[in-house]
């Protein structure tokens, strides 16, 4: 984590880490609460995949040993992407987020990421105003198309 990160999360008394295979049912808990909305792959097998897929993705931000923070920020060598930033109810505008983010766009700078996309639920409009301030727009000339697959046993 580099300088701009790591003073906003002393400033807010909080530790970004990467997730280990053990946080998998904690952080899925933690969804449940302070995520909008489910995904595909919430579950632990989709979890413990990109933990061991991408061991530096999967942020976790704590307060005391406590979950209040997630974000992925995913590289796959040519684009940088971010999914679940999600802070708990209680601890929103506080800069669980700022941080949160701060360390993504650090990871991705430190990786050759040269820009970053996020996945926003169009109708989350309290997501909205958090990316507007981080300084992320919409691209309204795209569209996320997606397919989901059959899991073979």
């Amino acid at each position: 984590m580099g300088p701009r990160a790591a003073w906003l999360t002393r400033m807010d008394h909080l530790g970004i880490r990467s997730a280990v295979p053990a946080d998998a049912g904690r952080v899925l808990d933690f969804w449940r609460t302070a995520a909008e909305g489910t995904s595909i792959s919430d579950d632990p097998d989709g979890v413990a995949r990109l933990i061991a897929r991408d061991p530096g993705a999967l942020l976790l931000a704590e307060a005391g040993g406590v979950l209040v923070g997630t974000v992925i920020a995913g590289f796959d060598g040519w684009r940088c992407h971010l999914y679940r930033l999600a802070v708990h109810p209680e601890r929103r505008r506080q800069g669980v987020a700022r941080a949160l983010l701060a360390a993504a766009e650090e990871r991705f700078t430190a990786l050759g990421g040269r820009r970053g996309d996020a996945m926003v639920l169009e109708r989350n409009e309290r997501a909205h105003h958090a990316w507007r301030s981080a300084g992320y727009a919409p691209e309204h000339h795209w569209r996320r198309w997606t397919k989901p697959f059959e899991r073979s046993s």
